[in-house]
């Protein structure tokens, strides 16, 4: 059957090796190819920056912002309307075609900084020709679809950050010639790798600048209970990664009698010590993305997704669903930045008015605010606890959730993980344990929820301080596994840091990504004894001898 379209760059993928008539996620074959497109002449105005960097120019924050917003848009089950990227197309051109002027010497840029269109049927034939399989060797095109994986959610912290007036040009300057690269056919797999390498790098570095910025904005995460149950007024419910957008929300939703509930990775913003002066940010409703189509719908309010994780919306709720920033649905309301930089949520907030109270699906608390500050603060409790023998072993159970029964696995591994071992968590994976009630060592929970995936940094601060409490050389000497959830590509930055850091021997689950060739694989065996899952108890027992 003729392939339709090209897409592996999720962990759901049609049979872990692309989906080529309709994405798993929900996105069409014109919605994929206009991404690809997308992807195609950020890479060619990528190149342009880059040279134009290395003339000695400056390259505006604006740009770099909406290179930055492009690669965003394109991460998995972030935006479904096709017309966003037709448009973002068409500007992407229109500003690369303004920077060309200034280029020098334009005779060493590749076709991509080269092509220019401005007709919805040119774009459409150039879509067609410049997916991922256009490049045929299957190691190489592996390398560069690792690289651009990890430049997405490299661009999804940069953004977070950039809504918190936190710049990095240095990182911007890497994304964006890490980006053209990838159009170097001259580049040997072995300087690709070296390149992946060097993400990791970068990537430890989006983190620190966006953990910067949250916490700069809002305090540093603290050990908080947060409800999970519901009130009796109408509530909103905002989902996403977006903080910025939360608080935007908080402040107008003030006196209104609307309540603000959170939605899956949007959970631990109740764990910052500034969104708790809010009387009407109640609680978290529900659990991981791939639930939203059911919780949605006996929420009753309107929902407000302010990044990925969007599932397409059934049509009982989706005049319910608004969308902003670098998330889309076509026929769902967008809400958009004024010229001062301003969001107004009035629509969402008198509709909810009109809406009745959420319905309850779950009633009780979870725990969690175990950022790096926050742990840090019980290092000597946890240092002695680890000297006792009450810990005998830390495993980073940090990444994604998704629909796969495959994934039930982290539900069964953590139920069966002795107790005297702690889960340290970041993203949605938590969902998958985090309301177990495991119990605690000496006051200590079994489960440390640092927050969200963007929060990965905090697992990797504390893995180094514990490094250097403990006086080891290693990190890998350290009583800490990796047992890793992935679904999309923030999921990749974060290995691609953590390869940066020296972490050996890190699980990826349910499997491997289907990106990886097999001798990209065998790279990443042998040089960092990277291994899939298999069952629990053998599982256990390789990470317990």
């Amino acid at each position: 059957m003729e392939n339709k379209m090209f897409c592996y760059q999720c962990q759901e993928t049609a049979g872990c090796q692309g989906c080529t008539q309709f994405g798993v996620c929900g996105k069409s074959p014109d919605l994929a190819k206009m991404q690809d497109l997308l992807i195609y002449v950020t890479k060619g105005l990528s190149e342009v920056t880059t040279q134009l960097r290395a003339q000695g120019s400056n390259i505006t924050p604006e740009i770099n912002h909406y290179i930055t917003v492009n690669l965003f848009t394109t991460i998995t089950n972030a935006n479904f309307d096709d017309e966003i990227f037709y448009k973002r197309v068409i500007e992407t051109l229109s500003i690369k075609n303004l920077l060309l002027k200034q280029i020098l010497d334009a005779s060493t840029l590749t076709p991509a900084a080269l092509w220019s269109a401005d007709t919805r049927t040119a774009l459409e034939e150039k879509a067609a020709t410049v997916g991922v399989l256009t490049t045929e060797n299957e190691d190489i095109r592996s390398l560069r679809e690792l690289i651009i994986y990890g430049l997405k959610g490299l661009a999804a912290y940069l953004k977070h950050a950039n809504e918190l007036s936190s710049e990095s040009d240095e990182i911007c300057a890497f994304l964006q010639r890490a980006l053209a690269a990838t159009l170097d056919d001259n580049l040997s797999a072995d300087a690709l790798i070296a390149l992946t390498l060097e993400t990791g790098k970068f990537g430890v570095d989006g983190m620190a600048l966006l953990d910067s910025a949250n916490t700069g904005s809002y305090g540093n995460p603290e050990i908080t209970k947060v409800n999970i149950g519901v009130g009796t007024k109408p509530g909103i419910l905002i989902s996403g990664h977006d903080l910025k957008d939360l608080e935007l929300l908080l402040e107008q939703t003030k006196g209104t009698g609307v309540d603000v509930y959170t939605h899956s990775e949007m959970l631990p913003a109740h764990y910052y010590p500034a969104f708790k002066k809010y009387d009407n940010f109640v609680g978290n409703y529900g659990n991981a993305w791939w639930k939203q189509k059911e919780e949605f719908e006996s929420f009753r309010g309107p929902i407000l997704m302010t990044t990925n994780c969007v599932v397409p919306p059934a049509v009982s709720y989706k005049d319910r669903l608004f969308t902003t920033g670098a998330s889309g649905v076509t026929g769902c309301t967008h809400i958009e930045k004024d010229e001062n930089g301003h969001k107004d949520f009035t629509k969402i907030i008198e509709l909810a008015k009109t809406c009745d109270a959420p319905i309850q699906i779950e009633e009780g608390e979870i725990i969690g605010g175990f950022a790096h500050n926050q742990v840090l603060a019980l290092a000597d409790k946890i240092v002695d606890a680890v000297k006792s023998g009450a810990i005998r072993k830390f495993f980073v159970m940090a990444g994604c959730d998704g629909r796969q029964k495959s994934r039930n696995y982290y539900t069964d591994f953590a139920k069966a993980l002795p107790k005297d071992t702690v889960i340290l968590t970041a993203g949605c994976a938590k969902y998958k344990y985090n309301k177990l009630d495991l119990g605690d060592i000496g006051g200590i929970p079994r489960v440390l929820d640092a927050g969200q995936c963007n929060d990965s940094y905090s697992l990797a601060v504390i893995a180094l301080k514990l490094k250097e409490v403990f006086g080891l050389e290693d990190i890998n000497e350290l009583p800490i596994a990796y047992n890793i959830a992935w679904y999309e590509q923030k999921a990749v930055i974060v290995l691609l840091a953590l390869l940066h850091l020296g972490v050996k021997k890190i699980h990826l689950g349910p499997t491997l990504p289907a990106f990886l060739s097999p001798n990209v694989a065998k790279v990443l065996v042998e040089t960092f004894g990277i291994a899939g899952i298999g069952t629990v108890d053998d599982d256990l027992k390789l990470f317990l001898e």
